[in-house]
């Protein structure tokens, strides 16, 4: 590659994807580490929730969603949905130019290297069903034992704002005593969302003891980016694409960044 194209290649947006709001949880961690990126985001409303879809639907969504990206010429794309991750992602890995990071698989290889004999997940139903997690952990870890519980309540409790209310109080404690039986080392919090019931969580268990896996994912993507050369010196620019309802998706998006302009419904 000569230089001019690798350089043409480093002001090149990176893209982020979700069914809606919930990976701008990963996006905003992205910016704080890598403010001189450029980036995209599509909220993809239309086909949302993901967690209940079938694995064809997803990977049809993907695709969809990867064909807008190679148009906008991007240099990566950053799957910041775990459903998407766990059943989409090993279907489309080779069928894009670009760079694709997958939440779970890149996470996972991380948090396998740090040797726990158990770790626990909390995720979507879809997720859980593709047993993804357990199988990209023990494929760095044979040793390790894994634990999946889906948890269906727990996005829209943090969507709609429900941390006080009592039955969404119950699930989350019901969830967590059930995950405890498990004698976990680490939990990781297997959603984009469930970081946000943090406040929750910790009244039924330690801090300490769940991952957010936003944090490790950003810092494998720059140090992936920073070996391939593809670190932007200079830009910081973002926009935002949905496939439905840019007001409700910049009304729920408040939760976890602050948009300034309406999003491009496309």
């Amino acid at each position: 590659m000569s230089t001019s194209n690798h350089n043409n290649l480093n002001s090149r947006p990176v893209g982020f994807f979700d069914s809606g709001v919930g990976g701008l949880s990963v996006y905003a961690r992205f910016k704080k580490v890598l403010p001189a990126e450029d980036c995209l985001y599509f909220g993809d409303l239309a086909n949302m929730p993901y967690g209940n879809k079938t694995k064809d639907e997803l990977i049809g969504f993907a695709r969809k969603i990867l064909d807008f990206y190679k148009g906008k010429k991007v240099k990566a794309v950053v799957i910041a949905c775990n459903t998407s991750s766990a059943q989409a992602y090993e279907s489309v890995k080779d069928d894009y130019e670009f760079k694709i990071y997958p939440i779970i698989q890149s996470c996972a290889k991380v948090i396998a290297s740090l040797n726990y004999e158990k770790i626990g997940v909390f995720a979507t139903e879809a997720t859980v069903k593709s047993g993804v997690y357990t199988r990209e952990l023990q494929k760095y870890n044979p040793a390790v034992s894994v634990n999946e519980i889906s948890c269906p309540n727990w996005v829209p409790i943090v969507e709609n704002n429900r941390y006080t209310e009592k039955l969404a109080m119950e699930d989350v404690k019901n969830q967590v005593d059930k995950m405890l039986e498990f004698s976990p080392d680490r939990v990781i919090l297997g959603c984009t969302h469930y970081p946000y019931l943090m406040s929750l969580l910790k009244e039924f268990a330690p801090e300490e003891l769940f991952i957010d896996p936003a944090e490790i994912f950003v810092d494998y993507i720059k140090s992936d980016l920073d070996k391939n050369g593809l670190l932007n010196p200079g830009g910081g620019s973002e926009e935002f694409f949905v496939s439905a309802n840019p007001e409700s998706f910049k009304a729920h998006a408040k939760i976890f960044y602050q948009i300034k302009n309406l999003p491009v419904c496309v």
